[in-house]
């Protein structure tokens, strides 16, 4: 069965087999499964039940809904996935002091896959380590992030976890520095203070930052000082000057 593009990234996949095929052998790259209201026959609860198993987001759709996404045969059927395989978080962890730039970035609900990707062309150049995203809640990395990174992202290390705190706690655990992004009561310009690696860095959501459930695990708060006022930049280019920090100081010459 030839599969049709998604209309924006490219990123559906249609049909029973195909994506009974992707739930089997690459469960973690589907984003989204949408199943068809009404159609609940052996196949729906069997693909309903893999879902769960995996943590699988999936949604019962109407029928229109799912011609939007998809203008062919979908037989009931679609999976949204993303454009790249996902690395093994405990992996990053372990090579992370092997980086060029031993710095791990944690992206908590960042939204916009064309920040996302601009931000990784930064991070992939200066010599980091590797993301780590929600596996609910942030941009989808689908053909827009890919676009958008140049190709970064087909070259750089990418983590999916279902929980970021929990993650967090892993790195903790392992003597990582962690440093979070805000402005906020305690934090210090990142031009003033002190950056160790190996590191992780969390960048928050484009409006309203960092959960605070994720920060309290940030041992320390990082913030660039502006001297115009102003709202905000957003995570690409703020993620550029806090990383380009780092890569000031504390690669090796």
């Amino acid at each position: 069965m030839k599969n049709n593009q998604h209309k924006d990234d490219g990123s559906i996949i249609a049909g029973r087999k195909p994506v009974q095929e992707m739930l089997l052998n690459s469960p973690e790259r589907i984003d989204t499964l949408y199943l068809q209201k009404g159609r609940q026959d052996k196949n729906f609860e069997r693909t309903v039940q893999r879902c769960k198993k995996n943590k699988i987001r999936y949604k019962i759709s109407t029928r229109d809904e799912m011609n939007r996404l998809f203008e062919g045969n979908h037989q009931g059927v679609l999976a949204r996935i993303a454009a790249l395989p996902f690395a093994d978080l405990d992996d990053l962890l372990d090579n992370l002091a092997d980086a060029p730039l031993p710095l791990l970035v944690f992206l908590d609900r960042v939204q916009d896959p064309g920040n996302i990707g601009v931000f990784c062309r930064t991070l992939y150049a200066l010599g980091g380590a590797g993301i780590v995203v929600g596996k609910h809640g942030g941009g989808f990395l689908g053909a827009a992030a890919m676009k958008a990174s140049s190709g970064a992202l087909s070259r750089l290390p990418v983590a999916r976890a279902v929980n970021l705190a929990q993650a967090l706690d892993k790195v903790e655990e392992r003597g990582i520095d962690i440093y979070g992004a805000a402005l906020t009561e305690g934090s210090e310009s990142v031009y003033e203070t002190e950056l160790h690696g190996p590191a992780v860095l969390v960048l928050g959501n484009e409006e309203s930052g960092i959960r605070q459930g994720i920060m309290k695990r940030c041992q320390k708060k990082i913030h660039i000082p502006f001297r115009r006022e102003f709202d905000s930049l957003n995570v690409a280019q703020a993620g550029a000057i806090i990383v380009s920090e780092f890569a000031r100081k504390i690669t090796p010459e």
